[in-house]
């Protein structure tokens, strides 16, 4: 059906994308209305692929009649093993591009009022699709202390997601690390809200600018569950919420963020998914966000545990303020819901004004379909941004008698589950992915020491060994003069995965994955398998260099103890192979940070760094009241040397915090000879207020490079917001008092003053 450009008002362009959508919202039936809030099919099993021919399935056709047109459209380019899609039977290059074209095309006709779909696509990491540019993990990311880069990296993904027909960016970057036995753990930045909330608003700004729209997920408190388990209840306080899940949030408004995705738990008996004080008096009417709230895939029919009949929980998601589905039956029953006053058909005007005006924010009226035959490559060799992030995530936790960098040797050998396996090193939502495109610990030690004999020996794989296996490794490690023995964990699904309906791993006895979702975990020590071979390794070898490749914090007592290096690598991405093999040899200087702490047991959880003042954290009698590295850590291989620090201002009024803060000011000097990073980090304790603050609290950081014996004047400035706290009416207000100011770097007290605050 077509309609003339004169007889559709919310085309003229010199209007605004919100009086756009009031016009056409006017004209729309009910039906029309419910069908822009139904995201229902998975979108890669909506065709078939042979050879180089795609045919679209008759489910497609039946939705967008179903809907009289389609709303949103979910995960057409995802391929990895829940949706079976891959080289052979999957989208990409031009392929991928006529499709969209065509899916575009058919809803556009077969919409009366030729409302265009908007494709919502996964980029936890990068995006999930085939030949997706991929960057380190979340979790490797926040170990930068770097936002510039990590925005850098952004941009990259969001050009590519763009240049295949994606509007929205599903991307992963609300949740906190509180409980390292959360299968999650790698989708967080670290555990630390002001840490989270810098790397969110660059993750945002570098997506947005390449041309895609972000759904920043997940909202809210899904880290802080009961006992590391995925969805579970998030038994907290307001002051909990506020102080710790909500600051990223309101980072990723301030970035300009146009989509939120709610979260599977319920906080204090109340589902996410349910929660209207969350999501509409919070998140819109005093943070002021104004795009999409999206659901969780399947989480509004996940309600029925609470209501029993999907059409009261359709409303009552409604009511909260969602106002698109996920995959959920729910959705499609709105209009019975209005039928039964559950919800008005002014609710829906509301949600559905909010999809129209984030269709028209994306341009997607004007230009609708992707130019063919133009698609561009993005290429890691061309694209160094994944690259740098992995160089910038690797954190040296040890090096006894400056053991690294291993600059010269005539024999390595290369053992451990991930040493030479590629998807360990991807994490967790990953694409298959071309062989010649990733580069391993082993392939990376190959290239950067081409003089030295290179003995290889898996030794175990990631939860099993033999004795043959130990036998080999033992053999190898005493000819060589030196072993690096990676070890950790995979949140690799390439291995006999099952999946839940909503995409999570399920548990199964033939696994080769122990982090990731669906993957929580009792306790965190390394495998026995993996501590058998280190232990064998350990007894043959004149010098032991140990990487732990994870996608969470685990228990490496032992292995920090007896490594002659240490080096954690969080899932460091396609090029983070080559980065570790570079720190190695020296090449680069490692610069990486914690961006969460390590715990000593399994018994000491919760061990971060910025608990209540109220107790002693950590305190038992059988154990040390203390990480084993605290948040901030991380050595290099050059020495910094801090000068000159001081405030500013040591007495300040709340209206001139207000205005222009007030900054730390010092001067840093590279007093190796080696170019380096140092990350300088500014905490506050407040040592006056009227409910219980935090111990410690980073509230600045800078990452400065320095070559040898350069020095350079820097400042981290203390605005009103780093100062302020909830009081006990849940007023953010700055309280008159002392703070205690504090420069930190590798967890060592570089300078200590105090700021007074007055009237």
């Amino acid at each position: 059906m077509s309609m003339e450009k004169e007889n559709r008002p919310w085309m003229d362009p010199q209007k605004s994308a919100g009086e756009r959508a009031d016009l056409l919202l006017r004209e729309m039936t009910l039906k029309e209305k419910t069908g822009q809030l139904n995201q229902r099919l998975y979108g890669f099993r909506i065709y078939d692929r042979k050879n180089d021919a795609v045919t679209l399935k008759d489910e497609f056709y039946k939705e967008v009649e179903n809907c009289e047109g389609l709303g949103a459209l979910y995960g057409l380019y995802r391929s990895d093993p829940w949706s079976e899609r891959d080289y052979e039977n999957g989208l990409c290059g031009e392929t991928a591009i006529k499709l969209y074209n065509e899916i575009q095309k058919y809803v556009m006709e077969h919409s009366r009022l030729q409302i265009p779909v908007i494709m919502s696509s996964e980029c936890p990491h990068g995006h999930q699709a085939l030949d997706g540019y991929l960057l380190p993990v979340n979790l490797a990311a926040g170990a930068t202390f770097h936002p510039e880069i990590l925005q850098e990296g952004y941009l990259v993904c969001g050009r590519q997601l763009k240049s295949m027909g994606a509007h929205l960016a599903l991307c992963s970057m609300l949740d906190m690390l509180r409980d390292p036995r959360w299968g999650r753990s790698e989708e967080c930045y670290g555990e630390d809200p002001f840490l989270s909330g810098r790397m969110a608003s660059a993750a945002i700004t570098g997506l947005q600018e390449g041309g895609v729209q972000v759904v920043a997920k997940h909202f809210a408190a899904q880290g802080e569950s009961t006992g590391g388990v995925n969805a579970s209840a998030a038994r907290i306080g307001e002051h909990e919420l506020r102080e710790i899940h909500l600051p990223a949030m309101q980072s990723a408004v301030k970035a300009g963020v146009r989509g939120v995705m709610a979260a599977y738990n319920e906080i204090d008996g109340i589902y996410c998914h349910a929660n209207r004080k969350l999501l509409t008096e919070l998140l819109r009417n005093e943070f002021g966000f104004d795009g999409i709230v999206m659901a969780d895939a399947l989480a509004i029919d996940q309600l029925d545990k609470m209501t029993g009949d999907g059409t009261v929980s359709a409303g009552l998601a409604l009511r909260a303020g969602v106002d698109v589905g996920l995959l959920d039956e729910a959705y499609s029953h709105l209009e019975e819901a209005v039928g039964k006053g559950l919800i008005t058909e002014d609710e829906i005007n509301q949600a559905v004004r909010r999809v129209l005006k984030l269709k028209f924010e994306a341009g997607i009226f004007e230009h609708p379909f992707v130019e063919e035959n133009m698609l561009p490559e993005f290429s890691y060799e061309e694209y160094p941004e994944s690259l740098n992030l992995a160089r910038e995530s690797v954190i040296l936790l040890k090096n006894r008698e400056n053991s690294l960098p291993l600059e010269n040797a005539g024999s390595i050998l290369v053992t451990g589950p991930n040493a030479d396996d590629i998807y360990s090193q991807l994490g967790d939502y990953t694409p298959p992915v071309r062989e010649n495109s990733v580069t391993t610990v082993y392939q990376g030690i190959h290239k950067q020491y081409p003089e030295a004999e290179i003995l290889f020996a898996k030794g175990s794989d990631l939860t099993e060994t033999t004795e043959e296996m130990l036998l080999e490794a033992e053999e190898k490690a005493e000819k060589c003069d030196v072993s690096v023995v990676v070890l950790g964990s995979s949140s690799s699904r390439f291995t006999e995965a099952d999946f839940d309906a909503n995409g999570a791993a399920r548990l199964s006895d033939h696994l080769y994955m122990d982090c990731g979702e669906g993957m929580d975990r009792s306790e965190l020590n390394i495998p026995e398998a993996q501590m058998r071979l280190f232990r064998a390794v350990r007894a043959k070898s004149k010098k032991v260099i140990t990487v732990v490749i994870a996608g969470r914090p685990m228990i490496i007592n032992e292995v920090e103890k007896e490594s002659d290096a240490l080096l954690l690598s969080f899932y460091p991405g396609p090029c983070g192979g080559q980065a570790i093999a570079e720190i190695l040899r020296g090449i680069v200087n490692p610069s990486g940070r914690l961006p969460v702490s390590l715990p000593r047991a399994n018994g000491q959880l919760p061990v971060y760094y910025n608990y209540k003042s109220s107790y002693q954290a950590m305190h038992y009698l059988d154990e040390k009241q203390s990480p084993l590295f605290s948040f901030g850590y991380g050595l290099d291989y050059t020495e910094y040397t801090y000068t000159g620090v001081k405030l500013e201002k040591k007495e300040i009024t709340e209206e001139q915090l207000q205005k222009t803060g007030v900054e730390l000011q010092f001067k840093v000097k590279n007093a190796g000879d080696r170019e380096g990073f140092c990350v300088p980090q500014l905490y506050i304790t407040d040592l006056q207020a009227s409910v219980v603050r935090r111990v410690r609290e980073l509230k600045g950081f800078t990452k400065i490079r320095l070559k040898p014996g350069e020095e350079k004047e820097a400042g981290i400035r203390i605005a009103f917001d780093e100062l302020a706290l909830y009081n006990c009416d849940m007023n953010k207000v700055v309280e008159p008092g002392m703070f205690r100011i504090v420069l930190m770097d590798q967890d060592r007290e570089l300078w200590q003053g105090e700021l007074k605050v007055t009237e």
